[in-house]
């Protein structure tokens, strides 16, 4: 996996189990949070609008969800103390309605890398120590879990996501939206095969021809396996600034010069090394001046404050650095 974090550190679940062993983890033997919360105020819209793909949600499932945060007489608890609650996050995707291919494959940061069809965030496989995260912390049993903010999302193939196909022998439908814009299938590729990694190139697809918005095309795709990485390896499209919210509102007076300045850019490339995201991700998150932070908590799955800390101290390091 391409990841945009490359030093980690704190946070994650304390430890694993027996199903964790030298090389594989067996999902079978893995404890689920207890509980089954249902969630009526879900919502999601997908519309196409001209050229975007835009998509609404609340980030609340349309499936139940175990109980969090995690109670201490939960089995689950001796693992993992996950105490965040779900909350409703306040989603605004704007995507290409016929993604392209970019002219190299980019990293996937912490947080957000593609959106569920059941209306959940969908993040890479990595925890905040850098390991595997559906082998090291538990999740609820349809594979979702909240981080600090309470974004509820899944880091795998997860079992209440329906793999519905076209047929006994055919493809897997659409499972969501990467954040490029490409499709994200399930685990079936033609002739009704589960594929592996060996199918797929490094970025977790491949291209052929399939339904795309009742038309058939010839396009890439992502699918999902049950190897590591599970979902997303890496970006083979752009992901645009409209990929990620539209223009924010009134915010905070500080933030990082516009695009260009020598400060600017540095002010944005010690921030970004600090909340291990890539310099692209946090100058669409953050947006224009003035920048929006919870709006950048929420796109790049990091806490408010950390963001509002990175960008304040990036100003102080970058003081002196450039105009």
């Amino acid at each position: 996996m391409f990841s945009c974090q490359t030093r980690f550190g704190g946070g994650g679940a304390p430890g694993g189990g027996d199903w964790i062993g030298a090389d594989t983890w067996n999902p079978a033997e893995k404890p689920v949070v207890d509980g089954e919360i249902d969630w009526p105020d879900a919502r999601i819209g997908i519309a196409l609008e001209g050229t975007r793909r835009v998509v609404r949600a609340n980030n609340l499932p349309t499936h139940p969800t175990g109980r969090f945060p995690i109670a201490r007489g939960d089995d689950a608890y001796a693992y993992d103390r996950n105490p965040n609650s779900i909350r409703p996050q306040d989603i605004l995707l704007e995507l290409p309605a016929v993604p392209t291919l970019a002219a190299e494959a980019t990293c996937v940061p912490m947080g957000m890398i593609a959106f569920a069809l059941t209306g959940v965030a969908i993040y890479n496989a990595l925890d905040a120590l850098g390991r595997d995260a559906p082998a090291h912390e538990i999740q609820d049993a349809c594979g979702g879990h909240p981080q600090r903010s309470g974004q509820y999302h899944y880091h795998s193939h997860a079992p209440c996501m329906a793999d519905t196909r076209s047929g006994a022998a055919g493809h897997s439908d659409l499972a969501g939206y990467a954040l490029d814009g490409f499709g994200l299938y399930g685990l079936y590729g033609d002739g009704g095969r589960v594929l592996s990694n060996a199918d797929l190139d490094a970025c977790h697809g491949h291209a052929h021809a399939l339904d795309w918005d009742g038309a058939r095309r010839d396009l890439y795709h992502y699918h999902l396996t049950p190897e590591y990485p599970y979902t997303i390896g890496c970006f083979r499209g752009a992901v645009a600034r409209a990929a990620l919210a539209s223009p924010p509102p009134n915010g905070p007076p500080e933030g990082p010069p516009p695009p260009g300045s020598n400060r600017g850019d540095a002010i944005l490339r010690i921030a970004a090394e600090a909340l291990g995201v890539s310099v692209d991700a946090l100058r669409a998150a953050v947006g224009p001046p003035p920048p929006d932070f919870a709006r950048a908590a929420r796109v790049l799955g990091l806490d408010e404050e950390a963001v509002r800390r990175a960008m304040h101290e990036a100003r102080l390091q970058a003081g002196g650095q450039g105009n």
